[in-house]
């Protein structure tokens, strides 16, 4: 019989902060995938490599994790005052379907990067010397990123000596401010606290009821107190991960947070909503070793933090929740800001599995609802690799 020849559509394979993925111009994809639908998402997951239920993406570029089974398409914003629109498909490993309710904080280290050399910048916005500052539509939740791109001769800079915890080589720093990073359209109607609580009694049938602060900032997020949940906050992935009792609770807890937080109206529906919300322990600064074998000591950091992307715990800290837990930190009272001490403060150092990150972020109350202008953190991105992917023609 015959079968159909696979095709080539450019793509540039890039490094995002902890995260991988395939980078699109929107322009580049064929007819059917340029619009949202069923050809899109049966595209990227053949791209990436899903379903798959060996779990390892053999066939395709995903990397059988939350943090490398990413897509990214961009295009020439159409926006006033903006340079690129950025759409993250978040692909499933195991089950078909692509998650677009959120953002990849990571990867947004990188948009600003390709949106340069794929020349969907306006050439008068970047400096021969200096840093080029990109502004970006993430069409996903509606929010603008600024990225501060370095450039040397004309063209972007990725070599560097900016170190990142979760990442093996050093690179260029990339700085992002998420502009007003709390949640416009869902859960809650625009409030950042969608219960209007800064914790509330999360009860959970057959696991529990806990502390929990339920925000949208970055991206949704449940934090509870490690110690509620037998934990210490020095977990690192082997720690969670090989425990499949543990990561049933995880799911429980997710589902009905995200069900209190209004992000669901029926329990069933977390199954096709696995990139958000997500779930995070918090802990008091404690002694602990990264996985890297660096010695992390409790004076180095403000607060623990483990969190769940995907079913799993991350590696390091997804940079969308990274703004969550700056957000929730500079406001008196969320479990965040009391595991780190209670205290006032625009920036905190969390201890992750991988090591540390800083975030900062200022917050204020305005007429009785709490707002975050922007949060800010430190990124790199480098290109991988550069050129085609190639699918089956009938794959989508």
């Amino acid at each position: 019989m015959a079968h159909v020849a696979q095709i080539k559509i450019p793509a540039t394979y890039m490094r995002g902060g902890t995260s991988k993925g395939v980078f699109f111009s929107l322009k580049d994809l064929p007819q059917s995938a340029q619009v949202p639908g069923a050809a899109r998402d049966a595209l990227l997951l053949r791209v990436i490599g899903s379903p798959d239920p060996y779990d390892k993406q053999i066939d395709g570029m995903g990397g059988a994790t939350s943090s490398t089974s990413k897509t990214v398409i961009l295009a020439k914003s159409t926006r006033a005052e903006h340079d690129v629109d950025y759409l993250f498909g978040q692909v499933s490993i195991d089950k078909p379907f692509v998650d677009w309710s959120g953002n990849c904080g990571n990867l947004s280290a990188a948009v600003g990067s390709f949106a340069i050399s794929a020349g969907l910048v306006d050439p008068a916005r970047v400096p021969h010397n200096g840093v080029a500052v990109v502004r970006v539509w993430q069409a996903n939740i509606g929010k603008t990123i600024i990225a501060h791109v370095p450039i040397t001769d004309g063209a972007v800079q990725e070599t560097g000596d900016f170190e990142l915890d979760g990442v093996t080589f050093p690179a260029a720093e990339v700085q992002l401010e998420f502009m007003d990073p709390a949640a416009e359209e869902e859960g809650g109607g625009g409030s950042m606290f969608p219960t209007g609580n800064l914790v509330d009694d999360l009860e959970v049938p057959g696991v529990g009821t806990f502390k929990a602060t339920l925000i949208n900032a970055g991206i949704p997020t449940i934090f509870i107190n490690a110690e509620d949940l037998g934990y210490t906050g020095t977990e690192l992935q082997g720690a969670i991960n090989s425990d499949p009792k543990a990561l049933a609770m995880f799911e429980t807890v997710r589902a009905y947070g995200a069900l209190r937080m209004g992000l669901i109206k029926h329990l069933d529906e977390a199954a096709q909503r696995q990139h958000t919300p997500k779930v995070a322990f918090v802990a008091k600064p404690l002694d602990y070793v990264a996985s890297s074998g660096k010695a992390i000591k409790a004076g180095d950091v403000d607060l623990l933090v483990r969190a769940l992307s995907m079913g799993k715990l991350h590696h390091a800290m997804m940079g969308t929740a990274a703004v969550a837990i700056g957000t929730a930190a500079a406001i008196s009272g969320t479990l965040v800001n009391l595991a780190a001490g209670g205290v006032e403060r625009n920036a905190v150092r969390f201890g992750h599995p991988s090591g540390t990150l800083r975030v900062g972020a200022e917050a204020t109350q305005v007429n009785g609802e709490w707002v975050v202008k922007k949060a800010i953190m430190s990124r790199s991105a480098r290109v991988l690799m550069e050129g085609f992917v190639r699918v089956p023609g009938d794959a989508f």
